[in-house]
């Protein structure tokens, strides 16, 4: 009788989220380590129906029913084994392989044992290698690693020899076709297998029975490359469902109710050996929706802490992406000059770690911080960049409350304004692709109030009197239009001069040609420039335009101060402390200034 293969159905047990599926059927309530409900089984007022992720099971104290996921769905949709099966695979996102009869599956099976088998021998004969290897040893010594946490983790150590392994197995009754399905050995192409993991520090990846399915090897001599080697997919191995170290850490995760996620091995270990146990390690590779599936049977809480540099903080903003999709509350923990656990902790303890983790950020000040980094908000190409790229991470939200609270903040973050927000808001709700470009039209349109007179005024100057334009392009600042209507005219009056170019209406309307705003404000203020007459002086026109760059500089002063009360109340809301402080420095510094500014003018014109 065709079935699915054993194989598949233990697979799929392991993968399923047993307190998400049931919460389709019984509104689950959390009490402590387990999940609570009335049984859907038989009629009862006070609940005893109990969910154990841990465990993977569920049980009722009332009518003794109970088991795994499978027979959950048995009970409940009234259906044969193999329904129950596609049943929690469709809702788990497995596909489901072919059936086959009992022979096949008995063979897959006998595979499968057989290859844990090799694995178990393999590594017991590299644990017995690295207690004679002194080199190694030294190695482990240095990096801090005690013989208690060696042990505890089962680390090995893979001589630099091409059959060590592979004639140690063999004299056990392994065959060559065994040993390179295992992903152990590696065949030559002149004929015959060697060894895959040679002169490296062997760490196991263990499933959460403790059986080794994986290997990764660390090269402990200098500029050996790859200076890490894992196994291939095999099969009892597929990469992205097995997370490092949780065989020994799930119990202190769901007693903490949260998880550290890091990315190597050796950040893992560091971790566990200073006392913080509640922590896996992603093996290196980009966090994926089976490990985090796998993590959330444990708990729904994660700090990620990956490296800091450019490539950690883009792998964690990945794994935000994965772990939101996945229903959990996640927070990004990010150490001082680009430090890894193992660093932080042997140069500032445990306990500043732990300090520095309790203060981590929101994955949503993350998302912020890493969309606005480099860029400058007054600028639509940089802001509808930053949109764009908050709204991606936002989207995976299943929960379309928080959906809406997490998009709230964002925009609020990022400034964007209300008649855009209705329209980001629609667009994210109903899938629909963000297209940066039309984002930056959408940014500039509504953030663009119509030039002001003093700006239309200081174009008109500048474009119809040398003697103006000398005296004053030279003063005007970047900042002084930053983020104005007419920012690409001055922009580009000041680039003219600044490279002794002739200045005229067609010069200007040329640099500008791509600018909707330069279109309609340089042909009027070539209409309105006026010429001076020879033996007319130049000085009231210059003290006309230095008083309209005097009002620019006013408004985007005055500009940026409103932005800063709105970014310092934000801050007071999430408790940011220490950014409270900083913006309000320089909120009290724009204050000075346009005091200043404004004594200055009132000077000037009494004068």
């Amino acid at each position: 009788m065709a079935k699915f293969p054993q194989s598949f159905i233990d697979d799929l047990r392991e993968r399923a989220d047993i307190v998400r599926i049931i919460s389709d059927y019984v509104p689950l309530k959390k009490r402590g380590a387990n999940w609570m409900a009335c049984c859907p089984f038989h009629q009862e007022k006070t609940p005893s129906f109990s969910v154990s992720p841990a465990k993977n099971i569920f049980y009722c104290f009332g009518c003794g029913k109970g088991g795994s996921v499978f027979h959950f769905i048995m009970e409940i949709e009234r259906v044969s084994f193999p329904e129950a099966v596609r049943i929690v695979a469709e809702k788990t996102g497995v596909p489901l392989p072919a059936m086959e009869d009992g022979r096949r599956d008995q063979e897959r099976r006998h595979e499968r044992e057989r290859l844990l088998a090799l694995n178990a021998l393999a590594l017991e004969w590299w644990e017995d290698q690295l207690q004679r290897t002194p080199e190694a040893l030294r190695y482990l010594a240095h990096r801090g690693i005690t013989e208690a946490t060696r042990r505890a983790f089962r680390l090995g150590f893979a001589p630099d020899r091409w059959d060590g392994l592979v004639a140690h197995l063999k004299s056990r009754g392994a065959t060559s076709e065994e040993l390179e399905r295992s992903g152990l050995a590696v065949k030559r192409e002149t004929g015959g297998i060697y060894d895959r993991f040679r002169g490296r520090l062997i760490f196991p990846v263990l499933d959460l029975r403790g059986q080794p399915v994986a290997f990764g090897g660390r090269a402990i001599a200098p500029d050996v490359e790859p200076k890490y080697l894992n196994s291939p997919e095999t099969p009892l191995y597929i990469k992205g469902r097995h997370l490092f170290g949780l065989n020994l850490t799930r119990e202190a995760i769901r007693q903490r109710g949260f998880a550290i996620l890091v990315e190597g091995y050796l950040d893992l270990i560091a971790l566990y050996q200073a006392g913080v146990q509640n922590a896996a390690a992603s093996l290196g590779t980009a966090l994926t929706s089976e490990q985090a599936k796998l993590l959330g049977r444990f708990a729904r809480k994660c700090v990620i802490n990956y490296d800091g540099d450019r490539a950690g903080r883009e792998a964690a903003r990945r794994a935000i992406e994965i772990l939101l999709a996945e229903g959990f509350e996640v927070k990004v923990l990010l150490l001082p000059d680009n430090a890894d656990p193992d660093e932080f902790i042997k140069s500032f303890g445990v306990e500043e770690y732990n300090r520095r983790r309790g203060a981590a950020l929101s994955h949503l000040q993350f998302v912020l911080e890493e969309a606005t980094r480099g860029r400058d908000l007054n600028r639509a190409e940089d802001k509808a960049a930053a949109v764009e790229e908050t709204l991606a991470s936002l989207r995976t939200v299943r929960n379309s409350l928080l959906r809406r609270e997490y998009f709230d903040q964002a925009m609020d973050g990022l400034r964007v304004e209300d008649t855009l927000r209705k329209e980001l808001w629609r667009a994210m709700s109903s899938g629909a692709r963000l297209e940066r470009e039309a984002v930056r039209r959408q940014l500039e349109s509504a953030r663009r109030p119509p030039a002001t007179l003093a700006e239309r005024r200081l174009i008109e100057l500048l474009l119809g009197d040398e003697e103006v334009r000398k005296a004053v392009l030279p003063r005007i600042e970047p900042e002084d239009y930053q983020g104005l209507p007419t920012a690409g005219v001055l922009r580009a009056l000041c680039a003219l001069f600044e490279q002794g170019l002739p200045i005229d209406a067609l010069t200007l309307a040329d640099r500008t040609a791509d600018d909707e705003v330069a279109a309609e404000i340089v042909p009027l203020a070539a209409m309105g420039a006026g010429e001076r007459a020879p033996d007319e002086a130049a000085d009231a026109l210059i003290a006309e335009a230095e008083g309209c760059l005097i009002a620019l500089r006013r408004m985007n002063l005055e500009r940026r101060i409103k932005d800063l009360k709105g970014e310092i109340a934000r801050a007071e809301r999430a408790g940011r402390h220490e950014d409270v402080s900083r913006l309000t420095e320089e909120y009290v510094a724009l204050q000075r200034r346009l005091n200043r500014l404004c004594v200055a003018a009132a000077r000037d014109f009494a004068e």
